[in-house]
């Protein structure tokens, strides 16, 4: 069920390192979905991108997105889903906060090499900011323990996914 607040764990669970899922809305109402890289920090999320891409030229005409964030452990699934307002951030400002985003998915050396910082400098011109209305929040191996006593946690059980 959506919430307007998002609990202590699930906010940690937003600060680890995952891939996240990005939709905006297409000009013919479609949905466009994409795997981003993302930050959490004050309550928002934020994600770096090209002012040439689909997600950007969507958030500028429709300023409204969804972004879910998952662990897909067999048996441990869970995940968060925020829904709101998004506002393109450009400039400077944009560029500092696309820049803890690069920090959180490369390692120093990748940052310290010239041609890997002048790509993601270059390709990464805008940050969205995400400022959610809702959050949605899931955690299987919870519901596994209230509705089947934990039985999807028998070895054999869950099928691995890639």
């Amino acid at each position: 069920m959506p919430t307007q607040t998002l609990d202590s764990a699930s906010q940690e669970f937003l600060r680890g390192s995952r891939i996240a899922t990005l939709a905006t809305e297409n000009e013919d109402g479609s949905i466009h979905l994409t795997a981003v890289w993302y930050l959490f920090e004050n309550g928002c999320l934020y994600v770096t991108t090209s002012s040439k891409s689909r997600k950007a030229r969507n958030a500028m005409e429709r300023p409204k997105a969804s972004l879910m964030v998952d662990s897909r452990k067999p048996a441990k699934e869970r995940g968060v889903t925020a829904a709101g307002r998004v506002d393109v951030i450009l400039g400077a400002e944009g560029q500092v906060i696309g820049r803890r985003i690069h920090e959180r998915y490369l390692s120093a050396a990748a940052l310290a090499d010239p041609q890997v910082n002048s790509f993601f400098a270059t390709v990464d011109d805008v940050t969205l900011r995400i400022t959610p209305a809702s959050w949605f929040c899931w955690d299987l191996a919870i519901l596994d323990a209230q509705a089947l006593g934990g039985k999807l946690a028998t070895p054999g059980y869950m099928l691995a996914v890639d």
